[in-house]
């Protein structure tokens, strides 16, 4: 085995996942050598599989290098999920970024951390590092705070196992202190952020519950610290949850059980 593959999965899906990964928002285009750079990978084995994916329309020939295909998009549209969150969600979160004129997150729990189903920036609010798709430590986030405030204990317990690393000056770092946390959100219905999630960041979300139990989704406004007084937001943020809610209770495939947590 090649030195720089002994500590790379064995599996052929986990290396693909491994070769997807490698791919980050900024990137256009990525070539062979630094897929495998970024993976451990041999180039042997990257280039065997970019081949493969290609042929699949996973992957796409761009210039030197190759991108994401066409197929992903494909696949993504069939998501059940996203798509179900998405067409409930998006008349009651444009009514929210039109009172707040701040920018709108919708995401979902996906193992320890949260993934952004929807965002809806606002043209006044400043621009924000998230995006759809993309994910953050569920720890070090308002609205993936506020999904695990009320998920099952066990949940926490995962996050603060894998560790609560730092991505901002106010990223909560410490076990007991997030308990904390997460037990007064519990009481308020409301999750704050303060440069939990970066530098500058604020953030004001709340659960979407269908009814008692578990969350399907987190409902977020999100700003730059010292654009507006997110105390403020909270009770709109609160609202607009429960309103999201009470619809999803009406739709079996978004109240059911199996959609509390992707992971």
């Amino acid at each position: 085995m090649c030195p720089s593959e002994r500590d790379t999965p064995a599996s052929m899906i986990a290396r693909v996942s491994r070769v997807f990964e490698a791919f980050r928002p900024p990137d256009d285009a990525l070539g062979v050598r630094e897929i495998a750079r970024r993976t451990g990978l041999a180039s042997s084995t990257v280039s065997r599989i970019v081949r493969e994916l290609v042929e699949h329309r996973f992957l796409e020939p761009a210039g030197r290098g190759f991108r994401i295909g066409l197929r992903f998009f494909e696949l993504g549209e069939q998501a059940a999920r996203p798509h179900q969150l998405r067409q409930m969600a998006m008349a009651n979160m444009s009514d929210l970024r039109s009172a707040t004129r701040q920018t709108v997150h919708l995401a979902v729990l996906d193992g320890t951390e949260v993934v952004y189903v929807i965002k809806l920036r606002s043209r006044t609010a400043p621009p924000l590092g998230s995006r759809v798709g993309g994910r953050m430590p569920a720890h070090a986030t308002g609205v993936g705070k506020a999904l695990l405030a009320f998920a099952d204990p066990g949940v926490v317990d995962r996050v603060i196992e894998a560790g609560l690393p730092r991505l901002g000056p106010g990223t909560i770092t410490d076990g007991k202190r997030l308990r904390d946390e997460l037990a007064a959100i519990r009481e308020a219905g409301i999750a704050y952020e303060t440069e939990e999630s970066g530098h500058d960041v604020v953030c004001v979300a709340a659960p979407v519950t269908p009814r008692e139990g578990r969350p399907i989704a987190g409902l977020s406004i999100s700003t730059r610290r010292g654009e507006v007084d997110t105390a403020t937001l909270g009770p709109a943020v609160r609202t607009a949850a429960l309103a999201l809610g009470r619809q999803a209770a009406r739709m079996p495939a978004l109240s059911g059980a199996a959609w509390t947590e992707l992971g």
